[in-house]
């Protein structure tokens, strides 16, 4: 399982200058406003799950749109996670109770990596076949772009466009007519002041060619254009790079802070500001709760940071019109390749999550 590479990026700072147009100006500046009170009221309860929307849902069904699952959907959760092979082959561990409870048996993403187009159909159709089976709905993790991650931990992915276009088929085919949560490409966009111009250019047109592709050949699927976190860069500059790569055209919404640290509420208020800069209220988001419980380390600092704790668990119930889930895309225990090397499962970082 890989790591996202925005676990290694050193983020920038959100422009608090940013523009909206103008209607979606003055209806945001509203929302925001309301928004900021909510998630006051909500982090001095505590104890609370996840957030209680009281006047959210009603005073702005306009904004919005409703939940896209219902409350009650069931995430898959995955039997062979790394989490639940560690648990099973070290049951006498004073730490397995504890992983297994906590992490092993809650739903996590399933990261597809492999470049080989063959091998991915045939992974999809496997997870979508026990989804289908157990009458669960899967998060599915498309992460195999050309040069995903710029040479970084989780460097690799196809050997050119070309070859990413056979890829991207390969994997809407394993979906086929199944149901899924797909999240297209973590930093895929984040990451693209890596690459040169006309590369950039190519990645732009690789994830529109993806977000067809799925829109066509994978109906039922939901798709999630990758939109990095809230502190690495401006709403306005992270929803110009999702225009240029489609997702006003064949995306259902943008995923936010998979693999990092940085606080649901904050990623709230990012992603009301990129959708407010898309000027698509049709548009959504999920958030990564997998390691957020604790907020970001001082510095925001990315690998596998101290101190770090489990966040929201997952579920399509956020109470946060606009906000379809709260997932684990990053598996947790799964290291960033600090405390272990990235991409391996590292009980003991697990169970300090956990604890």
């Amino acid at each position: 399982m890989y790591t996202s590479a925005s676990a290694y990026t050193r983020p920038g700072v959100p422009d608090p200058g940013r523009a909206y147009p103008h209607a979606w100006r003055v209806r945001m500046t509203a929302l925001l406003s309301a928004l900021g009170l909510l998630v006051t009221l909500a982090t001095a309860v505590t104890t609370a799950p996840f957030f209680s929307a009281p006047g959210i849902g009603g005073a702005v069904p306009a904004l919005l749109p409703p939940p896209r699952f219902p409350a009650d959907t069931r995430l898959y959760t995955d039997p062979d996670t790394p989490a639940a092979l560690w648990v099973h082959d070290n049951a006498g561990d004073p730490r397995a109770a504890v992983i297994a409870k906590r992490i092993a048996d809650r739903p996590q993403a399933s990261w597809f990596t492999d470049p080989d187009p063959l091998k991915v159909t045939e992974q999809v159709r496997t997870v979508i076949d026990a989804t289908r089976a157990r009458d669960t709905l899967p998060v599915l993790v498309a992460y195999a772009v050309h040069r995903r991650d710029c040479s970084g931990h989780s460097t690799g992915g196809t050997g050119d466009p070309t070859a990413y276009r056979e890829w991207i088929r390969a994997f809407a085919r394993g979906i086929g007519p199944g149901s899924a949560v797909v999240i297209l490409e973590p930093d895929a966009l984040a990451l693209a002041d890596c690459l040169s111009p006309r590369e950039r250019q190519e990645r732009y047109a690789a994830l529109a060619y993806a977000g067809r592709v799925l829109h066509r050949e994978a109906p039922n699927a939901r798709v999630y254009y990758d939109a990095g976190n809230s502190a690495w860069h401006p709403a306005r500059t992270m929803a110009d790079r999702l225009r240029r790569a489609g997702v006003t055209r064949y995306g259902d919404g943008i995923s936010l802070n998979v693999s990092n640290f940085n606080r649901t509420s904050d990623e709230i208020r990012y992603g009301l500001a990129v959708i407010a800069n898309l000027s698509d209220a049709r548009l959504t988001m999920v958030i990564d709760t997998s390691r957020n419980g604790a907020g970001p380390i001082r510095g925001h600092h990315p690998c596998d940071p101290p101190g770090r704790r489990l966040g929201h668990a997952p579920t399509t119930d956020t109470g946060v019109r606009g906000v379809d889930a709260y997932l684990w895309v990053k598996p947790p225990g799964q290291a960033d390749g600090c405390a272990a090397a990235p991409g391996t499962f590292d009980a003991q970082y697990a169970y300090l999550l956990a604890r």
